[in-house]
């Protein structure tokens, strides 16, 4: 048996692993029901302001991350973006959200909309803290 390390294993060998591993989860499990969740903001000249990516599987929506432009920020776009994604996830048939974030970024934007800490790891990155949270709809 050979190993490797590689940064980029090529379309194959990824899709490979992937659905191997969505195979197995789904034997545990059920079916994975995974699909992709897009929320994008644009202002009324069509440019982007801010966006959420996100996928839901299992039941659950997972938030890879939110992102609004500098210029938006503090005018309601990413609550606006929030609201619309967990819209969708309740449409899907979610029970809830979850996600991750840097103390340094929005935990208490989080908070404002309902999600509760459940993990920290404290000193990822150094000096700040990366948090799980969580929302039941």
């Amino acid at each position: 048996m050979k190993f490797t390390i590689e940064t980029d294993p090529g379309a194959e060998v990824r899709d490979l692993i992937d659905r191997g591993l969505d195979i197995f989860n789904e034997a545990k499990a059920g079916p994975l029901g995974a699909s992709q969740l897009w929320v994008i903001a644009r202002d009324d000249a069509g440019v982007t302001t801010g966006g959420i990516k996100a996928s839901t599987y299992f039941g659950w929506m997972h938030i890879a991350w939110l992102w609004v432009s500098p210029e938006a920020r503090g005018s309601g776009v990413g609550s606006a973006l929030l609201n619309a994604a967990e819209a969708e996830a309740r449409g899907r048939g979610c029970t809830g959200v979850h996600l991750e974030t840097y103390s340094f970024q929005a935990p208490d934007f989080y908070a404002r909309h309902g999600y509760e800490r459940f993990g920290q790891i404290d000193d990822y990155p150094p000096g700040h803290s990366n948090i799980w949270l969580k929302k039941r709809f």
